[in-house]
């Protein structure tokens, strides 16, 4: 008799397993829908997002004369202890979140805020605005940039350079491969961001109607790199300005000539050729991580999202200088221009979105390249990678679909029917 229960458990279990496989197997993919055109009753939906990251980034914009932030302070749990807070306008137009700095603190925090049902973010533009490093060959302290791409240079195998071969230029080298130039083969889906370039585009006009800070020390400290053989440094002399140029994401704050050169390669080789390394900052990918999360649930839109860093500080050292001279004790001058430009820049483009919110805004700007992550996560095709097909498979995605099936069976088989079979022999 005990027996017989034995075998009829495990048969109905068996059975089980195998009722629930083919039920997964039934589910249908769910299929992009269309993002809502207005805003959820009750929610709260602004038309401008402003992402800062640390306290001086945000503080910048309080007190000013165009808007309020502070009228409305909503306490939003999975936030930053430090900044547990998304700050308003009277009216919602305009919000503000203060991710705190790194990339845990602020892929948790937005995506804390972008899944908050207190929310409506389906035609929000996100304003990333933060201050960066600067690398000199592509741009200049005090600059204000708008990035296309957004890459995650320090995710890759590294060796100290002192135990490397005397030729080698660099201890980084992507994951799955043996050499700089390679493409990883080893991917995670965070590697690389595409965001809206005719966006971009659009906000960096806004932005060339600022007039942008600058201070003597920073004139000084920038001159001293048109010493450069080969004039190489040539944009890191000249005044602030805005420029079209990329952002990379590292956690370690670096500073060199090695590293720079390192990652900048790392920057056009990810991005097949067409990305420009200029800022380095540590929160940028895990930010858009979330709002690529946010928009695959149509939480978000990532067609509205502009990423925008000021030069704070050289990445490299001048000729003469030393790296650790450059990072520790130079005096550039440009921390708080840079962070002023954040809002003599960034208010002219909330200004402008504001302004042409019914006639343009609304309904947002057509993106004509791709956007989105590099497993193609939004539904297109990405225009740098291996392919969206390898890219999955590389990151383990399709071998684990495919065989989901067979181990699934195989799981069941071993915990329910050879235990029976064992018995009965």
């Amino acid at each position: 008799m005990q027996l017989l229960q034995s075998v009829t458990t495990g048969l109905v279990l068996a059975g089980s397993c195998l009722s629930s496989l083919a039920a997964a197997r039934s589910v249908p993919v769910q299929q992009p829908r269309d993002v809502a055109v207005s805003p959820a009753p009750g929610k709260i939906a602004p038309k401008v997002f402003i992402v800062s990251m640390f306290a001086p980034e945000a503080e910048i914009w309080w007190g000013i004369p165009e808007f309020d932030l502070l009228a409305h302070n909503i306490t939003i749990p999975g936030a930053s202890p430090a900044f547990p807070d998304v700050h308003c306008t009277a009216d919602h137009s305009i919000c503000q979140l203060i991710t705190g700095e790194s990339e845990i603190n602020a892929a948790i925090t937005v995506a804390s805020v972008v899944f908050n049902p207190l929310f409506d973010l389906t035609k929000t533009y996100f304003l990333v605005a933060g201050i960066a490093g600067v690398n000199p060959e592509s741009a200049s302290i005090c600059d204000v940039t708008f990035a296309r791409f957004a890459i995650q240079v320090a995710l890759q195998y590294e060796i100290d350079m002192r135990e490397m071969p005397a030729n080698a230029t660099t201890g980084y080298f992507p994951q799955g491969g043996y050499y700089p130039n390679q493409y990883p083969t080893s991917i995670y889906g965070t590697e690389v961001f595409e965001v809206n370039d005719e966006l971009r585009k659009i906000a960096a006009n806004f932005a060339r109607n600022a007039t942008l800070a600058d201070s003597d020390d920073a004139k000084a400290y920038r001159a001293k790199y048109a010493t450069a053989e080969g004039d190489i440094y040539k944009a890191g002399t000249v005044g602030p300005t805005v420029r079209l140029c990329d952002v990379t994401t590292s956690d370690v704050y670096f500073s060199g000539r090695l590293l720079g050169e390192a990652f900048a390669n790392t920057t056009k080789v990810w991005t097949n050729g067409t990305g420009e390394y200029c800022t380095t900052a540590q929160e940028d990918n895990a930010t858009l991580e979330a709002l690529v999360r946010a928009s695959k649930h149509n939480l978000t839109d990532f067609s509205r999202i502009i990423v925008m860093r000021t030069g704070s500080d050289f990445d490299r050292p001048y000729p003469g200088e030393t790296a650790r001279e450059n990072l520790l004790y130079s005096t550039q001058g440009s921390f708080e221009p840079a962070v002023e430009n954040l809002y003599n820049a960034g208010v002219k483009i909330v200004e402008g979105i504001l302004a042409n919110w019914n006639s343009t805004f609304a309904a947002g700007i057509q993106p004509r390249n791709y956007i989105g992550d590099i497993f193609g996560t939004l539904g297109a095709t990405p225009d740098y990678g291996p392919g969206r097909a390898q890219a999955l498979e590389e990151a383990g995605a399709l071998l684990k679909k495919r065989s989901m099936g067979k181990r699934f069976v195989r799981l069941c088989v071993r915990l329910f029917l050879l235990p029976i079979h064992k018995h009965i022999l």
